[in-house]
Order: structure tokens, then C-alpha cells, then sequence
């Protein structure tokens, strides 16, 4: 019975972790050990403010083939293989309790209240890719390659 207890106990704290302990601030970027990736914390267009610990500038909307483009500025000025989230990635970002925008700002400082690019295609649609909606927290499989959203990117650790 003592075995069970403690069993018990163990599981119910286990579960109880918040799901945000997937995250851990290193400056500019975040380590998600959950997904095994690193963010960076800014929108594209905006940069990690030192200072203020924010991100400042202007987020841009980009369409598919312009993010491409992006990434490898991003590589050149981050270090690294830049890339879109997955569908899965991004969805993991989403806080069902928080206020829109509904990621944790902590951690993601300044992010719209909108649909947000992944780099997963629709199987049925190859033009059209998944997004995440921070305003709603959910995902969609409605945009077209050439429409312009704004987009957070990840590198594999």
C-alpha cells in the first residue's frame, strides 16, 4: 500500500509539471527540450533587444518562397541551419490559458495576434501549409504558399 502511495504521488506530481519547464531562456533564443530545438524568440523582422529583454522592429509577413530567403540571412547573421517550425513544433507553443496572444511571453516577447507560418504542407494540397493561430490557439490548414504571414524559426540542437 506505502508502494502505491508513493507511486501515486510521484505520478500526480509528475503530471502536475507545467508544460512550460519545455523551455529555457539563453538570450536571444530559447532551448525546447521537449521538441529538441532551439527558437528564436523573435518574429522575423524584429531583433533581441539585450537591454530590454524584448524584441523590437517590425515584424514582416512573408510568403513561402520569401522566408527561404529569410533563412539564409538568418543563418548568416544567427549561426546555423535556420528553419520553418513543423506543424507540431508551433503547436507546441500554444498556452490554452493564457490571454491572446496565446503563447507564453516570457519566452516569446511580442508575438502577433495572428496566424503564423509552419514549414508542414497540407498532404492533400501541396500548395497550401499549416499555420498557428496565436489569436485562437489553433491550427490551420487554409494558406496558399504565395499568401504572407509572419513566421518564428528553430534550428535542431
Amino acid at each position: 500500500m506505502k508502494n502505491w502511495l508513493s507511486t501515486l504521488f510521484l505520478t500526480l506530481c509528475l503530471s502536475a509539471t507545467p508544460s512550460y519547464s519545455q523551455f529555457f531562456e539563453e538570450g536571444r533564443f530559447v532551448r525546447d527540450v521537449r521538441n529538441n530545438i532551439t527558437w528564436y524568440r523573435c518574429t522575423l523582422g524584429q531583433v533581441w533587444n539585450n537591454d530590454t529583454e524584448t524584441c523590437s522592429g517590425e515584424t514582416v509577413r512573408l510568403s513561402q518562397d520569401e522566408i527561404i530567403i529569410a533563412v539564409q540571412q538568418a543563418e548568416q547573421q544567427l549561426g546555423g541551419q535556420w528553419r520553418l517550425p513543423t506543424k507540431d513544433e508551433l503547436e507546441s507553443l500554444i498556452c490554452a490559458e493564457c490571454d491572446p496572444p496565446k503563447i507564453r511571453q516570457k519566452y516569446f516577447p511580442n508575438i502577433e495576434r495572428e496566424a503564423y507560418w509552419s514549414g508542414t504542407k497540407n498532404r492533400w494540397n501541396g500548395r497550401m501549409y499549416w499555420s498557428v493561430n496565436f489569436m485562437t490557439g489553433h491550427a490551420y490548414s487554409r494558406f496558399f504558399f504565395y499568401q504572407q504571414l509572419p513566421a518564428l524559426i528553430v534550428r535542431d540542437r
